[in-house]
């Protein structure tokens, strides 16, 4: 869900503006698990520059205000959320802790890093979503380690179907500071891309897993 309009046009615009979102209709990407995708995101950029990185996490740490008050703490989850999470934990004053795919095979063998105490809420930040497995996958930690989740923000969600049912089966609420339609949006505003590379953009979108050039 979107919280504010504004925000989410202008998140777009400065993902774009630093390529931490690539738009490539013509020439599709291949992801990890096969996907060919006209789009790829690669959020961790924002940490390289001080002014955008500031912008999200001002946005962030006023939208769990506005949701959730402050919760205890804030968790990120590793490692694409881990930056921006501890920046916005800082923002707040609050506690951070980061959350792995799976528990370290060495040492304590820690999933969750920091701590984390039965009963305190929790907001988790992320930085993009696409099935939402891995988010979840987070979620389903902090909750056996004790925690209230009040929710989860992210910088970018793909908007996939299967992600709105994984969240709601979850029973997680899900806000992002922008998603695709406000991508696409900016995106054509800007001359970034043409309505004919619209229309193709928006067909990926609606079925991801079988679309092809």
């Amino acid at each position: 869900m979107i919280l504010d309009k504004n925000t989410a046009m202008k998140t777009a615009e400065l993902l774009l503006q630093i390529n931490a979102i690539k738009l490539q209709p013509q020439q599709p990407f291949t992801w990890a698990s096969g996907w060919q995708s006209p789009i790829y995101c690669d959020n961790r950029i924002v940490l390289s520059y001080p002014t955008i990185r500031n912008f999200l996490r001002e946005q962030f740490a006023s939208q769990i205000e506005q949701l959730y008050g402050k919760p205890d703490i804030i968790a990120g989850v590793a490692t694409g959320a881990i930056g921006i999470g501890m920046l916005v934990a800082e923002i707040m004053g609050l506690p951070f802790i980061y959350v792995r795919p799976e528990a370290k095979k060495h040492g304590r063998q820690n999933q969750i890093e920091g701590v984390l105490e039965a009963g305190q809420t929790v907001v988790v930040v992320e930085d993009l979503i696409s099935t939402g497995k891995s988010s979840l996958n987070a979620v389903e930690a902090l909750r056996q380690g004790g925690a209230n989740i009040k929710g989860m923000l992210a910088i970018f969600t793909y908007g996939f179907e299967v992600a709105s049912d994984n969240f709601r089966k979850n029973k997680i609420e899900l806000h992002t500071l922008s998603n695709y339609k406000f991508l696409l949006q900016q995106a054509l505003k800007t001359n970034y891309i043409n309505e004919d590379q619209l229309k193709v953009l928006s067909s990926w979108n609606e079925s991801p897993d079988t679309w092809k050039l």
